[in-house]
């Protein structure tokens, strides 16, 4: 029986030849073509067995049309000329009757990319679904044999994106990535955590499942600590869920219109530009965008044709830049910058358990839950703890206890860090875990 699928995924010639194609049969002033192409396979597995085993091939394209400040796209999921001929029309017809774009910007010129090549596992790529069942199998007689129920998902993609306009802008990449989540429940004790990596091979699913084993036979009956103020060392994954909150919310135009924790304003309350270059956060606070970056080897341009290079965004506790869209930046005089994002942080060559033996009194979270807005002007959020929290004392973990609601102003946060971890991939963001001096804790949960 073979171990691995055929790929169907486009290769760079082929996408690149589709945009040459579009492009030359399009009628329209300037046109604008995206080709994106995957092939995803997914495993679920809960009460330790598996539940799910699906692949799936996506095929897309895009055509956007201009007429003047007039646009309109239209798409197709079919890899055939007459449908392909149909999309070019369709966005043309109805690009023609658009209203103006009143924040139009021109058609992007040819750009300059990281000359690299992304991470492209050919086993990744092409993992069939029996060997993929059969690691989610073992991974399931582990948890069966500790004891817990075990539950979660095992996933693979091979990607391809292609751009490319009337102007000569062209771009491909190839990528891959593997996923993998756990959750480990035993009586009222639960654990998780989710790992990340270009390879299959590179998920660490041995040395990932029995530390969470034995947490969750760690997390039962949790003691109730009254909510307050306290010292917290987050574990890389909840720290990863918290992180992208500030940096996704240094949006230049959000900043300079008074509606962002990077806004400044003047005596009377109104905008008054940003704080770029203010020392927000501690020293030891370092985020950079870094595609290139070990554990990610991500794509060299985002899907409007902008380069996706490395960007400074935090140095030394101080934000560097903010994310400024095409129209923004042209308002402004700046360069247009891309998402930022991907998201590295960088960290220490302590131990999340050297963080703990340092801490004299505190709280353990490995997992930070359903966080949402309080205030998006100030970026004060709320979440919950998950999956087993823990009471810190003299440098041990003491006991477990009940989860807690958090109210807390993340740019605070960050200023409030005082020592790092190492770090690990947690989908496009590459986090330590951390310590913070002062977290604040609003109320007791219900949540396991």
């Amino acid at each position: 029986m073979s171990l691995a699928t055929a790929p169907t995924l486009v290769s760079e010639e082929q996408a690149l030849s589709l945009v040459d194609s579009v492009i030359q049969q399009s009628q329209a002033d300037g046109v604008f073509v995206s080709v994106s192409s995957s092939e995803s396979a997914l495993s679920r597995f809960s009460e330790n067995q598996i539940s799910q085993n699906i692949s799936r091939h996506n095929f897309t394209l895009t055509v956007t049309s201009y007429f003047g400040k007039r646009s309109a796209s239209a798409s197709t999921t079919e890899f055939l000329p007459d449908a392909i001929k149909d999309t070019i029309q369709r966005s043309e017809e109805l690009a023609r009757i658009a209203p103006e774009d009143p924040e139009w910007v021109p058609l992007l010129e040819p750009q300059v990319y990281e000359s690299r090549v992304p991470a492209f596992d050919e086993a990744t790529a092409t993992l069939s679904p029996l060997v993929r069942g059969e690691m989610v199998q073992q991974i399931c007689a582990k948890s069966a044999k500790a004891g817990v129920e075990g539950s979660g998902r095992l996933s693979t993609q091979a990607f391809a994106q292609a751009v490319g306009n009337s102007l000569g802008l062209r771009a491909c990449d190839r990528t891959t990535e593997a996923e993998f989540s756990f959750t480990a429940r035993i009586e009222d004790g639960s654990s998780w955590s989710q790992r990340t990596a270009f390879a299959i091979d590179h998920l660490p699913l041995d040395s990932l499942i029995e530390p969470l084993i034995d947490r969750a036979f760690a997390a039962r009956n949790p003691h109730e600590i009254p909510p307050g103020v306290y010292p917290v060392i987050f574990d890389n994954a909840a720290f990863a869920d918290l992180l992208p909150w500030v940096i996704f919310n240094l949006d230049a135009r959000s900043a300079d219109e008074g509606r962002s924790f990077m806004s400044r304003t003047d005596d009377r309350g109104q905008p008054g530009g940003n704080r770029i270059g203010e020392p927000l956060f501690n020293p030891l606070v370092q985020v950079q965008r870094h595609p290139a970056h070990p554990l990610l080897q991500k794509g060299t341009f985002f899907g409007d044709g902008l380069s996706n290079h490395y960007l400074e965004i935090i140095q030394d506790g101080v934000p560097q830049t903010l994310s400024y869209s095409r129209y923004w930046a042209q308002q402004q005089g700046k360069e247009p910058t891309g998402s930022l994002f991907p998201i590295v942080m960088s960290g220490s060559d302590q131990s999340l358990s050297d963080l703990i033996a340092q801490t004299e009194r505190g709280i353990l979270v490995n997992r930070a839950w359903y966080v949402r807005y309080v205030n998006p002007r100030t970026l004060e959020v709320t979440g919950m703890t998950r999956d087993g929290t823990f009471w810190i004392e003299e440098g041990k973990i003491a006991y477990p206890i009940k989860n807690l609601r958090f109210n807390q102003s993340l740019p605070d946060m960050l200023r409030d860090v005082d020592a790092l971890s190492t770090v690990q991939r947690f989908g496009g963001r590459v986090t330590p875990g951390l310590r913070v001096k002062a977290f604040n804790f609003s109320s007791v949960t219900d949540s396991v």
